[in-house]
């Protein structure tokens, strides 16, 4: 059954820019009311009036999602609206750069804001859920929760880690017909993700096309709200992405590896920087950074297919010979 959206209580952290403006933004013209998180309190309120221009009752409260008990108080004062119906956990940093060369300290940021962040956010929600006997939780993870990201590995462990922890979740609430944990995968968006992340490369970071426009997800994510259900991909790369992992997972991160490794060495230098793993960006970005070129689609579909092609090849390859001249 389609659940109403209109006068819905939505919870929504990282909603500062990228997909969680986005989001914000989506929910707002349903009719939402909206508690809106971040790092960033300005943002958050720039953010903030663009929903209230379009008649949502919205309350900001700035929360870092590795505080356990700032998760607890965004959820006391989200209550505020009387009950929680859905929380968008969108929280995600990233450090790019050889394992190796990055420093331990943003390793454990990136996993300790991408897992354990969202662990603080259901930790937070559930026991709302089950007092209600309702509710939607929706973790944003990421195509990297299936394929590996060499050079970014604890943004790999991190996404891995969230999505068994998704599954893990929905297992014990099993017996809780309306209380939905949900998974977003999507491939590359057009966020400034990219751009406030952390990098140790000394190379201009880039994305592969093709890039989806950050509203498009928003939008799956309002329809998962609506009709819950357990993952949903975000373009087709991610689709591809899955099925080149699950046919030949080390032939796939090793030509990822090379791919990315072969764009690097070409790249333009660039200054080493944490990004916004320790604190929020300078310019919080709007939803948008600028990625996307929709020229470059050919191309990406074409080296998506060899991706899978490679894959294809690697199982075929590594199937026993068996012969049938007996039977």
């Amino acid at each position: 059954m389609r659940k109403a959206l209109k006068d819905a209580v939505v919870v929504i952290t990282g909603a500062s820019s990228g997909v969680g403006q986005a989001a914000a933004e989506e929910f707002a013209r349903r009719g939402s009311k909206l508690v809106l998180a971040a790092r960033d309190a300005v943002a958050l309120q720039r953010v903030a009036r663009t929903c209230r221009d379009v008649g949502a009752a919205v309350l900001v409260v700035p929360t870092d999602v590795t505080d356990a008990d700032a998760v607890k108080e965004l959820a006391k004062k989200a209550l505020s609206f009387g009950k929680i119906d859905v929380w968008f956990s969108n929280v995600g940093v990233g450090a790019v750069g050889r394992f190796q060369e990055t420093p331990i300290e943003a390793h454990e940021q990136v996993i300790r804001t991408n897992l354990i962040g969202h662990v603080n956010d259901a930790h937070a929600a559930i026991p709302v859920f089950l007092k209600q006997g309702r509710g939607t939780f929706i973790n944003m993870i990421s195509l990297g929760g299936f394929a590996s990201t060499p050079f970014a590995a604890a943004y790999s462990a991190s996404k891995f880690g969230l999505r068994g922890f998704s599954e893990a979740l929905r297992g014990e609430l099993a017996d809780e017909p309306d209380i939905h944990i949900c998974d977003v995968y999507p491939t590359f968006l057009d966020t400034p993700g990219v751009a406030h992340g952390a990098n140790y490369t000394g190379r201009r970071l880039n994305v592969p096309p093709p890039v989806y426009d950050a509203r498009r997800a928003a939008r799956a994510i309002v329809r998962l709200a609506e009709r819950p259900r357990s993952a949903v991909t975000v373009g087709a790369v991610a689709d591809l992405a899955r099925l080149a992992h699950f046919l030949a997972p080390n032939t796939t991160a090793r030509l990822l590896a090379r791919l990315t490794s072969s764009y690097l060495r070409r790249a333009p230098r660039a200054e080493r920087s944490s990004g916004n793993l320790f604190k929020a960006p300078v310019n919080p970005g709007g939803i948008e950074g600028g990625l996307r070129s929709d020229r470059r689609l050919p191309i990406a579909a074409v080296a998506a297919a060899a991706v899978v092609g490679l894959a294809l090849a690697a199982v075929i390859g590594g199937l026993p010979r068996t012969s049938y001249r007996r039977h």
